[in-house]
């Protein structure tokens, strides 16, 4: 429906929760989750490309308790048969992926996390990250920063230029073995810390995460600004398909 699938051996059991859970504030309250790219709704978009490793036995949705109907409704419709459930997300982005993981098979080798308004990631990116994850164990797709970056000060004034070549805009997916991220969500919980990215939790622990190479197309969409741009990348990824 979307790209070609992938082919893929079976090396680790890959348990992948697609997080949908959020308010939706800077889309102005709009569901971005529910917005259609080419008559396919943005989460179906986000999901799909895992279902076609073999790694991934289960994927786990998690989304906000009304939404969680709807989520149903595609998961028939787009005949997403590797979606084992569809639970409620807790208060922060922490919150909702631990119960997602909970959700997830005990036997399950390595998480995939993964934004669920992210509809343009593509297998490549997948098959790259978890070959990463398995060799380092924790990964996460990214791209190298095409603009300059600058630090500001509290006084709004620019404080330092970090140089570009060691910057990188991260995405998703980001792999995790499963017990490094049990271990690293257990220390943030005893330092008492939340954390708005994964790889942040795995950091606080002291274990290096891997860059594994991501794509300009695999955009969030966060704000209305985004719209003709994801509305266009669908455009051209289904023309080619």
């Amino acid at each position: 429906m979307l790209l070609k699938k992938q082919k893929s051996r079976p090396v680790v059991k890959v348990g992948v929760v697609v997080v949908a859970a959020g308010s939706s504030r800077r889309m102005g309250g709009v569901d971005k989750q529910d917005i259609l790219l080419n008559n396919i709704p943005v989460v179906v978009r986000s999901i799909e490309p895992f279902s076609w490793f073999q790694e991934v036995e289960e994927i786990v949705v998690v989304c906000r308790e009304e939404f969680m109907p709807q989520m149903l409704f595609y998961t028939e419709e787009f005949g997403l048969q590797k979606i084992k459930a569809i639970i409620k997300g807790g208060s922060t982005r922490q919150q909702s992926v631990m119960a997602g993981i909970q959700a997830l098979a005990p036997d399950t080798q390595f998480y995939a996390i993964h934004d669920g308004a992210r509809p343009f990631v593509t297998g490549d990116v997948i098959a790259n990250c978890i070959a990463e994850s398995v060799r380092w164990g924790a990964a996460t797709a990214a791209v190298p920063t095409k603009d300059t970056i600058k630090i500001a000060g509290a006084d709004g004034f620019i404080e330092a230029t970090p140089p570009r070549e060691s910057l990188f805009l991260t995405q998703t997916p980001q792999i995790f073995e499963a017990a490094l991220y049990r271990r690293a969500v257990e220390e943030a919980q005893r330092q008492g810390l939340e954390f708005t990215d994964d790889c942040q939790l795995v950091e606080n622990l002291g274990h290096k995460v891997r860059l594994s190479r991501g794509s300009y197309f695999n955009i969030k969409i966060t704000t209305p600004e985004d719209m003709p741009v994801a509305q266009a990348i669908a455009q051209a990824l289904d023309e080619n398909t």
